[in-house]
């Protein structure tokens, strides 16, 4: 018998393990789990893991890979071993993303409106009117509640001591929360028992909180309104997620070319003839949204819908213009950004950053890019980015000249140890670098859901976990007490 599959012999290395502490003794939250997947024998928990596969292999649970030699369709990774926060830990996380999502919203006004951040010198107007999420059109557009960011997405990561920094921050249209909701069904299956007994959280219910939100922006003086999710459609990397959550939720899944202005409103296509939306959850970017006003060359959004959004006959999530928030050079001064509005220090600090397109900073960048991890300021999934101590000589000057050709355009950070959580690898386990997505909802109040999408980078000694740079995922475990 194949006696690998058990902890004897796991190596946390010198980074924060999410399991055990440095003595390789289970973390107080995780000893329930531990024990039950020692009680195990080893063909046993393979045997869940290959159930849990073939779960997201039926239900169709994939991402879109653009380019990729193998076909760009591909069933999402997933490691059975979750990942577990324990309660204190969660208060401090959603204190801070709480406090986080309500300045961002106060800058997103402001920077659309009056501008006295700028005017007082804490963000150069540089950086805002250079961003590609930045939208002049956007300037004295008033969305319901003044609330411009419905659904975020934040990146956490948890340092070699276990502090918890935020790496990114995703207000455009953030992705991956069908996800989460996938691993806990298939986990509260593979581990029932402990999940019982460790009194974990729930996020069954995100679904419904999603449309509560959306009906709380709703046009006033309606009854029942009307909810619709606009997707670019089939060949998006999101698509699963898109379909899911219409299906989860009720609303009604709608390509640019089901939706019509008609006499004022947006309308949807059916077979019964014009029906009225009275809100719609847009997963299409800005630029696409309405060829009037956007890009003219887009065939995936809606003539006229931003006339229709400016008078108030329907309302959007997130709100146009909310992409500049995205941005990861804007990222460099959120700390800034929560003093001024709120006159509080950030509950969660950021990673240490460099902006490039300051010179003393841009110099330092230059001369360490062996030992930094610089990112292009509007790129994403993994992509636009060196990590420094990964890179070859020839790569770091190729990075220098992009840097030097548009420092703007650049930060850099230092290479985080991020934490790691036990994965299967074939019979045994192995310590893999991870990182976490939580997702806020911004309507009546702010509600954070326990729990979120913890990224795994599957490669060993990878610190990438983007999916599409072969990352997976693991549920996320949060503890009641």
């Amino acid at each position: 018998m194949n006696s690998g599959l058990n902890f004897n012999g796991y190596d946390t290395g010198s980074f924060f393990d999410e399991m055990f502490d440095s003595s390789v003794s289970p973390r107080p939250g995780t000893r329930l789990l531990v024990d039950k997947i020692q009680s195990l024998e080893p063909e046993e928990l393979l045997t869940r893991q290959a159930a849990a596969e073939k779960v997201f292999f039926d239900l169709g649970i994939t991402f879109s890979v653009y380019g990729h030699e193998q076909g760009t369709e591909k069933i999402f990774p997933f490691d059975i071993i979750p990942r577990i926060i324990e309660a204190r830990d969660w208060e401090h996380l959603e204190r801070g993303l709480k406090q986080r999502i309500l300045a961002l919203n106060l800058f997103l006004d402001d920077i659309y409106h009056q501008q006295k951040i700028i005017k007082d010198n804490i963000v150069p107007r540089e950086i805002i009117e250079t961003s590609a999420g930045y939208f002049p059109v956007c300037r004295d557009l008033d969305p319901p509640r003044n609330i411009w960011n419905h659904i975020t997405g934040t990146d956490l990561v948890r340092d070699e001591s276990g502090n918890f920094m935020v790496l990114e921050d995703n207000l455009r249209s953030p992705s991956g929360v069908s996800y989460v909701l996938a691993n806990r069904q298939v986990l509260k299956k593979t581990f029932p028992q402990v999940f019982v007994e460790s009194g974990v959280r729930s996020v069954d219910n995100y679904p419904s909180l999603l449309l509560d939100m959306l009906y709380s922006i709703a046009p006033a003086g309606l009854g029942r309104p009307s909810v619709a999710l606009l997707t670019p459609g089939i060949y998006n990397s999101a698509y699963f997620e898109h379909s899911f959550l219409a299906q989860q939720t009720g609303m009604t899944l709608v390509e640019g070319a089901d939706l019509v202005v008609h006499e004022g409103y947006v309308h949807a296509r059916t077979t019964k003839g014009l029906v009225r939306v009275d809100v719609i959850y847009r997963r299409i970017g800005e630029d696409f949204l309405d060829p009037r006003v956007f890009r003219r060359d887009s065939l995936l959004g809606v003539p006229g819908i931003m006339e229709v959004y400016k008078k108030g006959r329907v309302s959007l999530a997130n709100a146009p213009g909310t992409g500049v928030a995205d941005d990861k050079a804007v990222y460099a001064y959120v700390p800034e950004i929560i003093r001024y509005y709120l006159g509080e220090d950030p509950i969660i600090p950021n990673v240490p950053t460099y902006i490039c397109r300051e010179k003393k900073q841009l110099d330092h960048v230059l001369e360490n890019l062996d030992k930094l991890v610089v990112k292009a300021a509007n790129e994403s999934g993994g992509y636009g980015m060196l990590i420094g101590p990964a890179s070859t000589r020839t790569q770091q000057e190729e990075f220098a000249g992009k840097i030097r050709q548009n420092p703007r355009n650049y930060i850099a950070q230092p290479t985080i140890s991020l934490s790691r959580c036990p994965v299967i690898v074939n019979d045994h386990f192995e310590g893999r670098h991870v990182d976490l997505r939580p997702y806020i909802l911004y309507g009546e109040d702010i509600q954070v859901i326990p729990g979120g999408l913890t990224r795994v980078a599957l490669t060993r000694g990878s610190l990438v976990v983007n999916s599409s740079q072969g990352g997976g995922s693991k549920d996320t475990w949060v503890l009641s007490s």
